[in-house]
């Protein structure tokens, strides 16, 4: 079974080095080029070594002098090959670098561009600790054996012009040499057999571990919040231990079996000296070759190591290049139209027989009503209801399985793509900053000019304290935005969203942390500015009952259905579950005030 596992991962790791070589022909054939010169170098020192000894050498032993220019021409040949095989070891190293570095960018960026294509449906269902996995260490694992690869193959040239050389030079030491060989191959399969599983294993762990760090990373808040440290201190430290044990594994059968092969051939060095002695007292070979030969196979031990560390990264390049490849052949990328949607005034909002489910879990039941160009609307709803769904189908973050969602009467299926984000702007729940300045933070890249974006401030009640920042536009506000508060990263969301001019603006409970009067300031600036250029058609998702009464029309949902709809006062009047859930919030305020009130008359 071991065997079979072993041939399947050779044969596909096989696989990934050919989409490699396909992808970078030019700079692996010069990779390999370089990497068989400094080969044919190698050979090609032994034998100016040898030559030298027996003219040189010998003969200064032989007589206490050597002609001028035997001498010199011995030490160009040594310095030519010495100088010819060091420009092969940078130009290889430079080569295999630029392929590897490549086609680790080119994995990257694939995995990113294919990240912001799927639908947020698929990002449901992948943790974001795998996501990082996938675009950093797999990607990097997937293609680490192309460093020492053009050096396998420049070995392979060396082997042949050793075996040819040492053929021509002297066939029975040659023979001696050649029996040496047939173990190193047999060493480095068995070698491969045994680190294959356990390199595998020492991979999916690495991205586990990633998976793991990232979640106590982005959950810092909660985690400390709750004094949950101990217990992910823990859940850290288990999976760390089992990738620890995982490395040791592979680096046991490492330091088992790399020296053996490295001693293979130092074994092969002294073979050839004891066959090569009794040759040269017999007068069978001279001195130079004896020298040429046994030097040979000094300089051979290095190099037949990069064959092993080819083999023994090929388990890791498989999982990596696996996982980064499930991400790349992943479905169900949102289909685009051709529709264009209208480039100003507002939009009319139809929501016809929607439902959408998580899984087998159905959170959207044909939920359908219409929104009037210019009109604010307001999602109300207990907590699980569907809001924040319905609302990122208004935005396409996901496509309803069925009904649809239409702008101006158009699926918005049917619209181009970018056609639906340049109409339609989302304040989520979740507000996330970029470690950018304020000005960054609102136009994302684009080009807004500063008094609309001092416009979307101020409409977003966020101006007042954006002037008294240090640098005011130019401010940093750290990573996600922690150098503010959350109702003035609430603020500057909004203005993010107004500074686009949506026709169609969908606030996802994006002002809870705002003060409730700023929070009304902002709702009525919204309404007056229906009779400007910055006219929107308004959805927001709210729980306070003044935020509510400041909307047009109020629908509430109930398990996922429409459960009625109209003016807040009429719904006070005719739907018990809408009335319990808006007064609750004041009457929670009510009692806190009114516990407060007597903790101070006992005080």
């Amino acid at each position: 079974m071991a065997s079979k596992v072993t041939s399947a991962v050779m044969r596909q790791g096989l696989r990934v080095l050919g989409v490699a070589i396909r992808a970078e022909k030019a700079v692996f054939a010069a990779a390999v080029l370089f990497s068989s010169v400094y080969g044919a170098m190698t050979v090609a020192s032994a034998w100016a070594l040898g030559w030298a000894a027996e003219n040189v050498v010998r003969p200064t032993f032989a007589r206490g002098e050597a002609a001028t220019g035997v001498i010199v021409l011995g030490t160009l040949l040594i310095l030519g090959t010495a100088l010819l095989k060091a420009m092969g070891v940078a130009g290889r190293r430079y080569f295999a670098g630029v392929m590897q570095y490549r086609m680790q960018a080119r994995s990257r960026r694939g995995v990113t561009r294919q990240y912001l294509k799927l639908p947020l449906a698929w990002h449901h269902r992948h943790p974001t600790g795998q996501l990082l996995s996938n675009a950093n260490s797999d990607a990097e694992a997937a293609w680490a054996p192309l460093a020492p690869l053009p050096m396998a193959v420049g070995v392979i040239v060396m082997l042949v012009t050793a075996a040819v050389a040492m053929v021509v030079t002297d066939p029975v030491l040659a023979l001696v040499g050649f029996l040496i060989f047939p173990a190193i191959a047999l060493l480095n399969l068995v070698y491969q057999r045994r680190l294959s599983p356990l390199a595998t294993r020492a991979q999916q762990l690495r991205a586990d571990v990633s998976e793991i760090a990232h979640e106590s990373f982005d959950g810092a808040l909660v985690v400390k919040t709750l004094g949950r440290e101990d217990t992910e201190t823990a859940r850290f430290q288990a999976k760390a231990a089992e990738l620890r044990d995982a490395n040791i594994a592979v680096g046991r059968v490492r330091g088992l079996f790399d020296p053996l092969l490295e001693a293979l051939p130092t074994l092969g060095v002294l073979a050839v000296l004891l066959v090569g002695a009794v040759r040269l007292e017999s007068g069978a070979i001279t001195a130079g070759v004896l020298v040429q030969v046994a030097y040979l196979f000094t300089l051979l031990a290095f190099p037949i190591r990069a064959l092993g560390w080819v083999l023994a990264e090929l388990p890791r390049a498989v999982v990596g290049y696996e996982r980064v490849q499930a991400v790349l052949d992943a479905t169900g990328s949102m289909e685009y139209g051709a529709a264009t949607l209208a480039a100003d005034a507002p939009a009319r909002l139809e929501v016809r027989d929607l439902s959408y489910a998580y899984g087998d879990f159905r959170v959207l039941h044909e939920v359908s009503f219409e929104v009037e160009p210019g009109r604010t609307v307001a999602l109300v709803g207990p907590t699980g209801s569907g809001k924040s769904t319905l609302v990122q189908t208004f935005v396409r973050l996901v496509d309803p399985e069925a009904g649809a969602v239409l702008i101006d009467g158009t699926d918005l299926r049917e619209v181009a793509r970018g056609g639906v984000s340049d109409a339609v702007s989302l304040v989520p729940q979740q507000t996330f900053l970029f470690d950018d300045t304020v000005r960054g933070n609102v136009t994302l890249g684009l080009p807004i000019p500063d008094q609309e974006v001092w416009a979307a401030l101020r409409l977003a009640q966020a101006d007042g304290f954006v002037s008294a920042l240090p640098a005011g536009l130019d401010t940093m506000v750290g990573e996600r935005g922690t150098t503010l508060s959350g109702g003035q990263r609430q603020r500057l969301a909004l203005a993010r969203a107004l500074a686009r001019r949506p026709r169609l603006l969908v606030l996802d409970d994006a002002t809870s942390s705002v003060d409730p009067q700023v929070e009304a300031k902002i709702l009525t600036g919204l309404r007056d500015a229906a009779a400007t250029s910055a006219a929107s058609t308004v959805v927001v998702v709210a729980y306070r009952m003044a935020t509510i009464a400041l909307a047009d029309e109020v629908v509430y949902l109930e398990h996922g259905r429409v459960a009625d709809r109209g003016t807040h006062d009429e719904l006070l009047v005719r739907c018990e579950g809408y009335r319990n859930l808006v007064t609750a919030y004041e009457r929670e305020e009510a009692e806190r005030e009114a516990l407060e009130s007597d903790e101070e008359i006992n005080a």
